[in-house]
């Protein structure tokens, strides 16, 4: 799975955002913010990735289980598959 091109990650006032671009602006109205784990899943899904793999990086980058971090990436794969960011 991958970010759909047209979304960007941007820091405004302090917090993560998601903002659309180009021809995303017409299927995606508004702006996301994102805690920190977001911003991070968001930018490892820039590229093609599995959810074991975002679970591994995950894991890697922070101080959670493996239950925590599977959660936390199904989670965020729910939320921005129904906002139609991804491929």
């Amino acid at each position: 799975m991958k970010i759909k091109e047209g979304y960007l990650l941007r820091e405004v006032a302090g917090s993560k955002v998601v903002l659309p671009i180009g021809q995303a602006t017409l299927d995606f109205n508004g702006m996301a913010t994102l805690n920190e784990t977001g911003a991070f899943l968001f930018e490892k899904m820039k590229e093609e990735i599995t959810e074991e793999e975002l679970v591994k990086a995950l894991l890697n980058e922070y101080d959670i289980d493996e239950d925590t971090a599977k959660n936390d990436v199904n989670l965020f794969v729910e939320k921005i598959k129904g906002a139609g960011i991804l491929e």
